[in-house]
């Protein structure tokens, strides 16, 4: 199977399906079919990446268009399209139809999408599942990065109305670092112009679906988030005076480090290590004015290697020297 150029493939998105800018703008017309006529007479010699030319999307962003075979069609799930895009603020992108499946993963930053006249944000770790066939809006205020799949299959919709109408189209994977890397490694099949095995993108696309049915729905997700968070300040509360990593933080909350750092600050309004040191400053403020121990000995009782170290920390927190603190407290 041989991809499709960017451009030619947005021209025939547009000529499919015309927007209301394409329809209003010869000039954009007359630009998109120019590149596209000269991407399709030289893309066999052409290594650069497919870049996207849409407005708010930028530069570094890229994508690959796939026709399946008749047997994919009939048998499989198959992939449409495929990309890694960085969206900025002001990007909106209203369709009345796009024939595929669409799988959205939020890496960074906030997106909006309205189906059905409702209005939701996705966040950084939510998989955005859309029926595109039907009308649907999405887009940002303050930009987002997301890795993306367009895609189809005989039993494509079977699956959304198995998850959409209990869960929902905004999702909490189950299992959202292998979500990740199996839509990674889709589009990194792409992007490296490996061949193509249909049967086992089929089975990538099962794997996630399949993962999405045991997916949680927003509300019940964010409880249990919260759940989880808590469980992880109780630790730092209970073992403070020990050697915390942020990978054992993560395991309590059942996260990988990365979204259990981005939630974890979202639920506490500080980043786990600082959090940590808050509480171990709490606790050495609390010897300095209640104890007669040694600057030394406090500092090791509140989970600091050494006492230079813990000095420094406190002067920096505080404005003074722990034994400054002692004395004017006192």
């Amino acid at each position: 199977m041989q991809f499709l150029s960017a451009d030619t493939y947005i021209l025939f998105l547009e000529l499919l399906h015309p927007t209301n800018k394409f329809k209003q703008n010869k000039t954009i017309c007359n630009n998109i079919f120019c590149k596209a006529f000269y991407n399709f007479l030289n893309f066999n010699t052409r290594e650069v990446p497919m870049i996207s030319y849409e407005t708010h999307v930028l530069p570094n962003s890229d994508y690959y268009v796939y026709t399946p075979s008749t047997l994919a069609k009939k048998l499989f799930f198959y992939p449409i399209c495929t990309g890694s895009f960085r969206y900025e603020s002001g990007y909106r992108l209203a369709r009345d139809s796009y024939d595929s499946f669409l799988l959205m993963y939020i890496l960074k930053g906030t997106c909006f999408v309205t189906v059905d006249d409702q209005t939701m944000q996705a966040t950084a770790g939510q998989l955005i599942l859309l029926d595109c066939y039907a009308p649907h809006v999405y887009g940002t205020d303050s930009g987002f990065e997301a890795l993306w799949l367009h895609f189809d299959g005989p039993i494509a919709r079977n699956f959304y109305e198995t998850i959409v109408p209990e869960k929902g189209s905004l999702l909490y994977p189950a299992h959202p670092d292998a979500i990740y890397r199996f839509l990674y490694n889709i589009y990194d099949t792409f992007r490296s112009r490996a061949p193509i095995a249909e049967d086992q993108i089929s089975g990538t696309i099962t794997n996630i679906l399949t993962d999405l049915l045991t997916a949680e729905t927003t509300q019940h997700a964010t409880r249990k988030t919260q759940t989880d968070i808590s469980d992880a300040i109780s630790h730092i509360n209970k073992y403070f005076y020990k050697s915390i990593t942020l990978q054992e933080l993560a395991d309590i909350a059942a996260l990988s480090p990365y979204y259990f750092s981005r939630v974890f600050a979202r639920e506490t309004g500080m980043t786990p290590h600082k959090y940590l040191i808050t509480t171990r400053m709490a606790n050495a403020k609390f010897l300095l004015k209640t104890s007669q121990m040694s600057v030394k000995e406090i500092a090791i009782r509140s989970g600091f290697s050494d006492e230079s170290g813990f000095c420094t920390a406190f002067k920096k927190q505080e404005g003074m020297t722990p034994n400054e603190y002692r004395n004017t407290v006192c």
